[in-house]
C-alpha cells in the first residue's frame, strides 16, 4: 500500500448546510476539515458553504471532478432530516462505490462512543480520478473521518492516477 501522498494532490471541502450558506453560524466542520487535509499534505481549495440542494450540490461536485481535484470530502446533510440531501446529490456523481470507506467511517465513530454515527447516509466513491467521500456535518465526526482517511488517501491517490500496486 503507498503511504506517502503522491506529489501536488489536490483536494476540496464543501460543506452542506443551509444555516451556514445563510449566516446564521460559522461553519466549524468544514474549516476542520480543511485544516485536516492540509495536515495531511493536500492543497485544498474551500471549504465552499452551499445549501442543502440537490443540484447545486451534484454541480459543485461535477466542477470538483471536471477539473481534477485528487479529492473531495463532503462535510453536512448526511442525517435522516428532510433536508439533508448530500447523499442523494452525491450519488448522481458517482461512477463506482466503495462503501468499504464510507462504513469505516461510521464504525470507527460508533467504536469512538458515538451511537448515532451510524445514522450517517454517506457515501464513498470515484468519479472519473476523484474519490468523493461524504462526511457528518459535526466537528467530532470530522476529525473521527480523518483519522480513517489519513492512512487510506496516498494509496487511494496514487491508484486512481494509476499508480500500481506495491
Amino acid at each position: 500500500m503507498t503511504t506517502e501522498l503522491p506529489a501536488n494532490a489536490r483536494a476540496v471541502v464543501v460543506t452542506a448546510s443551509n444555516r451556514a450558506a445563510a449566516g446564521v453560524y460559522a461553519d466549524r466542520s468544514g474549516e476542520t476539515l480543511a485544516a485536516g487535509l492540509r495536515e495531511l499534505g493536500f492543497a485544498v481549495e474551500g471549504p465552499h458553504v452551499r445549501p442543502d440542494d440537490v443540484e447545486e450540490l451534484e454541480a459543485v461536485l461535477r466542477a470538483a471532478v471536471d477539473v481534477g481535484f485528487d479529492v473531495v470530502l463532503t462535510t453536512g446533510g448526511t442525517g435522516l432530516s428532510p433536508t439533508d440531501v448530500t447523499p442523494e446529490a452525491t450519488r448522481r456523481v458517482l461512477e463506482r462505490d466503495a462503501p468499504g470507506i464510507a462504513e469505516a467511517v461510521r464504525r470507527y465513530g460508533a467504536e469512538q462512543g458515538v451511537p448515532t454515527s451510524v445514522l450517517s447516509r454517506g457515501l464513498a466513491g470515484t468519479a472519473g480520478r476523484t474519490l468523493i467521500v461524504n462526511l457528518p456535518g459535526s466537528t467530532g465526526g470530522v476529525r473521527d473521518a480523518l483519522v480513517v482517511l489519513g492512512p487510506l488517501l496516498p494509496h487511494v491517490v496514487s491508484q486512481l492516477r494509476g499508480g500500481d500496486h506495491a
